[in-house]
């Protein structure tokens, strides 16, 4: 199973930025460690339009699925939202903070709709969840 984790705006400074809220792990420095028992490609970007040029790839370069951090682009992109509605490959939402009990304007994500699920509030767990989640649901299929 080809996956994609896509990470977006400030996710680089995970370690660094905001320890009280994200942790003092850096993400890539976590993710190379899940890349020992798992099958991903990673990507992050500041912009807004690479972030949705990766996800319109992804079906050409046959992912089978995308495990999206949008960052602060969760609360405020519809064009993010649109390109995860246009594709077929099925997006999973993560975040590491849990967004509805922090601040009112991070409580609404406009992906949200058009992903197969939802995962946050687990820290850097939330990424090793969403790719059991993905791996789980390939296994129902094969049944």
């Amino acid at each position: 199973m080809k996956l994609l984790i896509l990470n977006g705006p400030n996710l680089n400074l995970v370690g660094t930025r905001n320890p009280e809220i994200y942790g003092n792990v850096s993400l890539n420095t976590y993710l190379q460690e899940l890349k020992k028992d798992y099958d991903f490609e990673i990507f992050q970007s500041n912009i807004e339009g690479e972030i949705i040029d990766k996800l319109q790839a992804s079906e050409h370069e046959n992912f089978h699925g995308v495990i999206l951090n949008a960052g602060g682009y969760t609360h405020t992109s519809v064009a993010i939202a649109d390109a995860i509605e246009a594709i077929s490959v099925p997006v999973l939402e993560v975040h590491i903070s849990q967004i509805f009990a922090r601040e009112e304007f991070r409580n609404k994500s406009l992906i949200a709709p058009n992903c197969i699920g939802h995962i946050s509030g687990f820290g850097l767990l939330s990424y090793e969840l969403a790719l059991k989640a993905f791996l789980s649901i390939e296994k129902q299929s094969k049944n």
